[in-house]
């Protein structure tokens, strides 16, 4: 059985997975050169264990893998689905550029949230999440211009359909709010059983040089491909499902500024810029307005 919390509670938890997102890039470029699929089997093995260590103490947890193929189908393909199509977007155009079209996730579940039952999407969530993807350029556009020679189409049609994955993934979870967020552990374990097959057929493997990289893949799993996606489903389900896709935009700035402070990145500008309009798109996006007062 699902917790039931409130809204505020729920949006809470959901926010922390943004601010576990925001620690991939930094947790990924200290792992070294392990190729991406070998790397998603791996952190979702160990993502999936931390949901499973929780059914020690809660042994109800492992009914929460008896589900609809149409549960499993949307779990395993929005987890899976979603780093299949970016990791290929990412090898067949350039990141940058690979990662602005990828960025129209949080506008796409601000804008499908409006046929939710029950959800009404508001002037201020669209102004809001416009003014969060009008950041992301900024911040893309800081590091040169955007390359559109044909040759790298298909991996930005890959960045674009999988914009539309992760967003109806994250929609329809709230569809399927009866479904305990246990689950996830079954998903990711599922993701990085496909994942492993993908890497053997696609890649060599190359494993972790130095007990630092084991730590990074180890924080990896437990944290941006762990616990954010549990955290994560619990703020689809339960939360502001529109506040949270533009909050969202927060993550690639945040992102940024640690790889700055790690000494991964310099700080710009452009950054500067990209933080004014992502935090105005978050506080325009809180707005609520004003209720009539009965004569």
């Amino acid at each position: 059985m699902a917790v039931i919390m409130t809204t505020r509670t729920a949006t809470t938890i959901g926010l922390t997975a943004i601010l576990l997102w925001s620690m991939l890039a930094l947790f990924t470029a200290a792992t070294g050169t392990i190729p991406p699929f070998q790397l998603n089997a791996m952190t979702f093995l160990v993502g999936g264990l931390v949901g499973v260590a929780s059914w020690i103490a809660r042994p109800q947890g492992l009914k929460a893998l008896r589900q609809k193929p149409v549960v499993w189908a949307l779990g395993v393909g929005g987890l899976f689905g979603y780093h299949a199509l970016y990791f290929a977007a990412l090898r067949w155009a350039p990141p940058a550029e690979s990662g602005l079209i990828n960025y129209l996730w949080p506008l796409l579940i601000v804008l499908f949230s409006s046929f939710l039952p029950g959800e009404h999407l508001r002037r201020a969530h669209i102004v809001g999440a416009l003014l969060g993807f009008s950041g992301v350029i900024v911040l893309i556009a800081g590091r040169g211009a955007f390359d559109a020679r044909a040759e790298y189409m298909p991996g930005y049609l890959c960045a674009f359909v999988a914009a539309f994955v992760w967003a109806g993934y994250s929609v329809f979870s709230r569809r399927f709010g009866q479904v305990p967020t246990d689950a996830v552990a079954g998903f990711c374990l599922a993701t990085s059983l496909l994942s492993l097959v993908c890497h053997l057929v696609f890649e060599t493997t190359v494993w972790p040089e130095t007990t630092t990289q084991w730590l990074a893949l180890l924080a990896l799993g437990i944290g941006p491909v762990g616990a954010a996606f549990y955290v994560w489903d619990i703020g689809m389900k339960q939360g502001d499902i529109r506040f949270l896709g533009v909050a969202s935009y927060a993550t690639p700035v945040l992102s940024t500024l640690l790889l700055v402070v790690a000494g991964y990145a310099a700080l710009t500008l452009s950054l500067a810029l990209a933080c004014g309009l992502i935090v105005a798109g978050a506080l325009i996006a809180t707005l609520t307005p004003k209720k009539s007062v009965p004569a």
